[in-house]
């Protein structure tokens, strides 16, 4: 079977069920793991996030939303030459990937195009479910799926009882973007109250001026796209009124594939450090303030 993924958490997907030989294509943004460092690229971002600040990038992005433009250019006439089976893409987000619609004079005739369109937790394990199924490896896929559940599980049991920690998930920073779809669930299994971000819905943009106003007690700088310490740079010169911590947002958190169960067990150890151990995951402490643990009815 010959792969396309224009997405970096159905490729990572495609790689924990033993099928990495058979990616035969990838987007510029798929980097992890490095074994598809190398691999032809089909799909590429039409702005470098590197180059631009924060406000650069979100104001090029509602640019091209606005005015009906991909961010993305697809290589069709490499992907015709590559003659997928199969081209895993998604439909959740137009800032994320290439979309199924867009891949309609891009497709080769007889390609299948599987979009996975997770919105919860449980959605990203069932859609690794659902790619293992297309792929022909179904008992592979519902062992990582079960993996990433009972792993997350183990956290949500750890932190029942705990107070809660009252918590704001920053998914971009110029804006401020809240937590949205997983994210949610994330920072209530491991103990926190999410202050702004809906489990199951989009993240949307707010100012930090209604964020520190709801007097969080964490905050977590997790961009989408950008690991810990482009975050922590993104970041700097913010006053916060509160402890803030950069995370790899990238890799653990807006990425919805197996990793975010080791997001959870992180989180719980941000939020309850003298309850869940550092699970050794990129972080980078922003602001000043200690937190004590309190297990309510002890």
């Amino acid at each position: 079977m010959r792969i396309c993924s224009l997405l970096p958490s159905a490729t990572e997907i495609i790689c924990e069920l033993g099928l990495s030989e058979s990616l035969v294509g990838v987007s510029d943004e798929c980097r992890w793991p490095a074994a598809v460092v190398g691999k032809p690229v089909v799909t590429a971002a039409r702005i470098d996030p590197s180059k631009l600040s924060s406000l650069e990038i979100d104001e090029a992005v509602r640019d091209s939303l606005r005015d009906g433009r991909s961010l993305y250019t697809v290589d069709a006439e490499l992907i015709d030459e590559l003659d997928p089976d199969v081209i895993v893409t998604q439909d959740i987000c137009a800032v994320c990937a290439v979309s199924s619609g867009e891949l309609a004079s891009a497709c080769p005739v007889g390609a299948e195009v599987v979009s996975l369109d997770p919105r919860t937790f449980g959605d990203v394990a069932d859609s690794i479910r659902l790619l293992a199924r297309r792929l022909g490896v179904e008992q592979r896929g519902e062992e990582i799926a079960i993996h990433m559940s009972r792993t997350a599980d183990e956290v949500r049991s750890g932190a029942r009882g705990l107070a809660a920690l009252r918590v704001f998930f920053a998914e971009w920073l110029e804006p401020p973007f809240c937590a949205g779809h997983w994210l949610p669930e994330m920072i209530a299994m491991a103990g926190g109250i999410d202050v702004l971000g809906r489990a199951g819905e989009p993240s949307y943009a707010t100012k930090w001026e209604t964020v520190f106003a709801l007097q969080p007690e964490l905050i977590v700088v997790g961009p989408c796209g950008f690991g810990a310490e482009d975050a922590a740079a993104r970041a700097d010169g913010i006053g916060w009124p509160c402890p803030a911590v950069a995370v790899d947002g990238d890799g653990y958190y807006s990425r919805p594939g197996p990793r975010l169960a080791e997001g959870v067990q992180q989180l719980g150890h941000l939020f309850h450090p003298d309850v869940f151990e550092d699970s050794g995951l990129p972080a980078i402490s922003l602001g000043a303030g200690t937190r004590r643990t309190v297990r309510i009815g002890a």
